[in-house]
């Protein structure tokens, strides 16, 4: 099927060359083309341009989108949405006094949501995550990297995989699964963090590999939780499967974690509420992509990610939601592009930029999503007529979303 949609107010984030990230003081540069047309055929873009060059274009639908304006879905690079339960008492909890980490310290937290999911089945697991799935697909997410990291267990982790593999397979968003079995200590290894590693490395990573669940290994790196040379041993582990690294790291405390990723050329480092001029140095002239999550340090109240510092330092960003039911129970990324420009001063062509194309990046698919480019993949947003691009961060907290293409099928 074909769809031409004509009189676009302004086409966003046009590329004629297949460009995969933007760095430092590109991302304040936002190609676009007013009075536009775009073609799509199937599930590819296949032209778009001027209104001036559109006579003679006929699809099997037209939608005229006067007043209004087309860009790429997001791509939203960071996200826990398969999870089981929520965990409405701790933000009580901390509404009344306790840190995230007191919370943690008491059974709360990370392994509040593990318990809550092994006693979950996989069918229900999987109707609860497709109808968060669902839902932000409506609100412009057309790209979504799912980690494990709820379950602790062979069983259950492999469990949340299996039903990121089916959600992949059921819906036209893109999906790239991660396995994150280094998000906690499980009670059972609460005094033998290495025998939990071995399990890891020894059970989980096999049989992974064997059914291909993942595409990347993360580790929370932190005070806590993992230290340097656990991630030195996960990430090498993962290396052996072919797993391509991530990591969580620098949230509460900044020690060095940011070097060893570059070290192992993660693809991503996230989180960054904590950053020292070192990390910011070891980022230089590495193909690592640092991700800021600016709705976790929102719910948490604890510090933005310095982003206008990395940008200015000459790095790349990019944005995403950390949608999961601790620290970040939203996979809005309009707000996520919001929260960015106001809480860390980035300007919404940054902004836009970090949450299509450099977003796509820091999932590995910039060479298929993120831009409007001949032959990616037609996933689209088409907003309500509104008076420019700046009005999407502006009016925070209206849905400015009119239809959303994904995989040229209309949402």
């Amino acid at each position: 099927m074909s769809i031409l949609i004509t009189n676009i107010k302004e086409l966003l984030q046009v590329r004629a060359e297949n460009v995969l990230k933007v760095t430092g003081n590109q991302m304040n540069t936002l190609p676009s083309i007013k009075n536009a047309y775009i073609l799509i055929n199937n599930d590819t873009i296949v032209d778009f341009g001027s209104m001036d060059d559109a006579s003679g274009l006929e699809a099997d639908q037209t939608i005229d989108a006067t007043g209004k304006i087309v860009l790429p879905t997001w791509c939203d690079s960071h996200t826990h949405i398969v999870y089981a339960g929520d965990r409405s008492q701790e933000f009580v909890d901390r509404i009344n006094g306790l840190s995230y980490e007191d919370i943690a310290n008491r059974g709360g937290g990370i392994l509040n949501s593990a318990k809550t999911l092994q006693n979950t089945t996989e069918d229900d697991l999987y109707s609860q995550s497709i109808k968060r799935v669902k839902a932000v697909m409506k609100l412009g997410t057309g790209a979504i990297e799912i980690k494990s990291g709820y379950g602790l267990t062979p069983e259950a982790e492999l469990k949340m995989l299996r039903v990121t593999k089916r959600i992949k397979k059921e819906f036209p968003l893109k999906v790239k699964a991660t396995f994150l079995g280094a998000h906690a200590l499980p009670l059972q290894f609460k005094d033998n963090k290495q025998g939990y590693l071995d399990q890891i490395i020894n059970t989980m990573l096999p049989q992974i590999a064997k059914e291909g669940l993942a595409h990347y290994i993360d580790i929370f790196c932190e005070k806590g939780y993992f230290d340097l040379e656990d991630v030195e041993q996960i990430l090498s582990a993962g290396k052996h499967y072919n797993l391509i690294p991530k990591i969580h790291v620098n949230q509460f405390n900044a020690f060095g974690g940011v070097a060893l990723a570059v070290k192992h050329k993660a693809l991503s480092v996230d989180h960054l509420e904590e950053l020292n001029p070192e990390d910011i140095e070891a980022l230089k002239g590495s193909n690592t992509m640092p991700v800021a999550l600016p709705s976790c340090s929102y719910f948490l109240s604890i510090p933005y990610t310095p982003g206008r510092q990395l940008i200015d330092a000459g790095l790349p960003l990019a944005l995403a939601t950390d949608y999961n039911p601790g620290s970040t129970p939203s996979g809005n990324m309009n707000f996520v592009v919001s929260t960015a420009c106001i809480k860390m001063k980035l300007t919404p062509e940054e902004a836009i930029n970090a949450a299509t194309i450099n977003g796509a990046y820091a999932m590995g698919i910039s060479n298929q999503y993120g831009s409007i480019t001949k032959g990616k993949k037609a996933n689209l947003i088409i907003t309500k007529p509104l008076s420019s691009y700046n009005y999407l961060p502006y009016a925070f907290g209206d849905n400015h979303i009119d239809q959303v293409i994904i995989n040229g099928e209309i949402i």
